[in-house]
């Protein structure tokens, strides 16, 4: 795997396809960085990517969640922190490029569930706190965003029922 001169993701896929090709790149990039900010920024830089190459966000978005995941390492409420913000910067840059906000926000919800063994937490609450970043996300971009991602939210998603934190959960 190779990366181009603005850190994204060059040449064709790896074996796998785009899933293993990012999952790796966001992997790699976040264990090989400072934390913090430095996560905001691999994670706005990947979905952008994925919003500008077209196809389906959703193993695009799933894959960004892994690599936050095991890239940073951190378990418990650091990792759903982390999660949280991710999916946050996520939604946000998918809205800002009019990318399938129904697609990513399933793929966040299928990364966390995924990852949910990895961090050390229930996978219910994975998934809450993946959609609390994702809600937070789509508040910063309107409320036409907030109202496609609440109504992406209301169907199960890999099988889970996604319960929003409670001050979310209580809005309108």
């Amino acid at each position: 795997m190779t990366e181009d001169k603005d850190g994204g993701i060059a040449g064709p896929p790896v074996a796998g396809g785009i899933f293993a090709t990012i999952l790796e790149s966001v992997t790699q990039r976040i264990a090989g960085s400072a934390k913090g900010a430095a996560v905001s920024e691999v994670v706005a830089a990947a979905a952008r990517e994925a919003v500008d190459r077209g196809g389906d966000l959703i193993p695009a978005t799933k894959a960004i969640i892994m690599g936050v995941v095991r890239g940073t390492g951190a378990t418990d409420e650091a990792a759903l922190q982390n999660l949280s913000q991710a999916a946050r910067v996520i939604i946000h840059h998918t809205a800002d490029r009019n990318g399938n906000l129904a697609a990513a926000i399933k793929g966040i919800v299928l990364g966390a569930i995924a990852g949910a063994r990895l961090m050390g937490v229930e996978i219910a609450k994975a998934a809450s706190m993946a959609a609390k970043g994702a809600l937070d996300g789509a508040s910063e971009a309107g409320s036409v965003t907030v109202e496609r991602v609440r109504g992406a939210l209301k169907e199960p998603i890999g099988g889970i029922k996604v319960i929003l934190p409670e001050p979310l959960s209580a809005r309108g």
